[in-house]
């Protein structure tokens, strides 16, 4: 089913309503809130750069994930409001050797957006890594097996942000993209980006030419084409600044970013093009918000996602995802409300569902680890060395096995961008097989998780950490001479606390908006705090992220057990 069409089956949309869970939920801050409505955002944890496609009756949504993997994670709903994660396109980041567990050099880079689509019953991921070029991906089923990426274009002539249509009524296949101002021939200093539409053979898989630009603008891009009654229209994101005569962008983005669509003045995808300011944030939030996906519900209206967007405050819990009506006028989608009419859409917090009849809920989040792998939420920060965790060592546990943090010295991070204020980064991030899920909501959350420390040998450390644009850790380290001792790190900075002799502790977290500490219990039910109280804040493109950790500074040994991790959120929650 081509998703730019974006038709539904509905006699399978009512066989699901006819079969939807009887589960009691409840609702929470944002999200679904139990009663025909919900609340933006209605996806409120880092899911950046979505696409959205629909086949019977069901909904799916591929988010980024940079230097994490498993990448690009895939979430499903019946109801555009309530998402499931279902799976990811890839294991590993195979194309570029600072990914590997061994380097630890991929930070900040990775994949950023991507495309999902259905084609030739075949479903297609698109996706762009800044430094090595376009990939595509296939598979028979949305839950995979996905094959491995294959690269259709060089890093050379792609920036980011690949979107596909498939047109066919004429029998031809586009690729647009933003390409910066890679094949500019007199590049400039203003950051004008290009968006090029490229050719491609029916199969999606290879380009047939070198592209021609439809639009420059200033940093436009999350290109989005769609064909709507024999009309082109290309949504893009770009960036507005406060003073329209300044000379550059001021540094960290405190400018706006809006949405904009390109509407064609002739039949030809090439254009030419008009503009249309379609969305801004107005007075609904402080965040710019921008690039999404647009897509239909069963009774033909019209919705478009798009996520809040970095600016100068600081999103702790990353990129999250806005779902808002749609009206068109005039053939101009009006997205959200025009408050103060003047033709330009305002997000809205609350709104009636799409879809009603299905229960609120929230992506899984806790885990016992009694599966054969970790759940959907978790991934591990770079690749990990498969040989140093385990699920089947001690059953119903997940082993972290202790390495030696990479050696900063035998890299090169020159222009690479290694989280943390110092000169040198700190072990952490440079330790292999960090596994973390993302925080979900701001204003509250608390974690908890059983950690048995008897496998920690001299020179170990081992933990819970928070991590995100900095790092914090409540846990053990082993001496020299055997003695364990608990430790708090905060970005660096170690703090000793009492000698530990018992087997097991308990960590918690908890936070209330971006004030976030550690606290401790022995038996599991009486919690000592320790360490100072941090602040949580967004970097590398990634929110805050609960995991665990483990290294040794003088040689390859030890492990750490984790019996359990849960966590309650502001979100809605189920009780099965």
């Amino acid at each position: 089913m081509n998703k730019r069409l974006l038709t539904c089956c509905l006699i399978l949309f009512v066989m699901l309503i006819g079969c939807r869970q009887t589960t009691i939920n409840k609702p929470g801050s944002w999200g679904d809130q139990g009663d025909g409505t919900y609340r933006n955002p209605v996806l409120n944890a880092d899911f950046p750069d979505v696409d959205i496609e629909q086949e019977d009756g069901r909904y799916y949504m591929m988010a980024s994930n940079q230097h994490m993997v498993p990448g690009m994670p895939i979430l499903e709903s019946f109801d555009l409001v309530n998402w499931n994660i279902i799976g990811h396109v890839y294991d590993k980041l195979t194309w570029g050797n600072e990914y590997n567990w061994d380097q630890m050099n991929g930070y900040h880079y990775g994949v950023w957006a991507g495309d999902l689509v259905r084609h030739n019953d075949k479903w297609l991921c698109y996706m762009i890594d800044f430094n090595h070029g376009l990939f595509v991906s296939s598979a028979d089923t949305i839950t995979g097996p996905w094959t491995a990426p294959v690269k259709m274009l060089p890093n050379d002539m792609v920036f980011d942000d690949p979107a596909v249509f498939w047109d066919y009524e004429e029998n031809q296949a586009y690729l647009i993209c933003n390409t910066g101002q890679k094949l500019m021939s007199h590049k400039t200093n203003d950051r004008v980006w290009e968006n090029r539409v490229f050719r491609m053979d029916w199969s999606g898989t290879q380009v047939l030419d070198s592209g021609k630009v439809i639009y420059s603008g200033p940093m436009a891009e999350a290109a989005k084409i769609y064909k709507i009654k024999e009309r082109w229209y290309v949504f893009l994101s770009e960036w507005y600044r406060p003073d329209p005569n300044a000379a550059e962008f001021t540094e960290g983005f405190p400018d706006d970013r809006k949405q904009v669509v390109l509407r064609s003045t002739t039949k030809s995808i090439y254009g030419p093009y008009e503009k249309k300011i379609v969305l801004e944030r107005g007075n609904t939030f402080s965040r710019s918000c921008c690039q999404g996906a647009l897509v239909q519900a069963p009774d033909s209206s019209w919705w478009f996602y798009h996520q809040l967007v970095q600016n100068s405050e600081s999103p702790i819990q990353g990129r999250p995802q806005c779902l808002q009506p749609v009206e068109w006028v005039e053939g101009w989608p009006v997205i959200g409300a025009d408050i103060d009419q003047d033709g330009i859409g305002e997000p809205v917090i609350t709104y009636k569902k799409p879809v009603s009849g299905f229960p609120a809920a929230s992506p899984a989040t806790s885990d016992d680890f009694n599966s054969e792998k970790p759940g959907l939420q978790w991934e591990w920060n770079h690749n990990p060395r498969d040989t140093h965790w385990s699920l089947t060592d001690r059953k119903g546990w997940l082993r972290l096995k202790s390495m030696q943090p990479v050696s900063f010295q035998e890299q090169s991070y020159e222009n690479r961008k290694v989280p943390g204020s110092q000169a040198i980064p700190h072990h952490f991030w440079l330790t292999p097989n960090v596994i973390s899920q993302r925080i979900f909501g701001t204003t509250s959350g608390m974690a908890i998780a059983k950690l048995d420390i008897s496998g920690l040998v001299n020179g170990q450390y081992a933990g819970f950490v928070r991590f995100g644009g900095n790092f914090h850790l409540l846990g053990i380290k082993q001496t020299a001479q055997g003695e364990r001792f608990l430790v708090f790190i905060a970005d660096g900075q170690e703090l000793e606390g009492a000698r530990i002799n018992e087997p097991v502790i308990y960590i918690k977290t908890s936070n209330r908006g971006d004030q976030a500490h550690f606290e401790y219990s022995l038996d599991g039910i009486n919690y000592h705090g320790f360490g100072l109280a941090f602040t949580l804040k967004f970097g590398n493109w990634k929110g805050d992220r609960l995991g665990f950790v483990t290294w040794n500074k003088t040689a390859e040994a030890g492990f750490l057990d984790i019996d359990f991790f849960t966590y309650r959120h502001d979100g809605p929650t189920r009780s099965d």
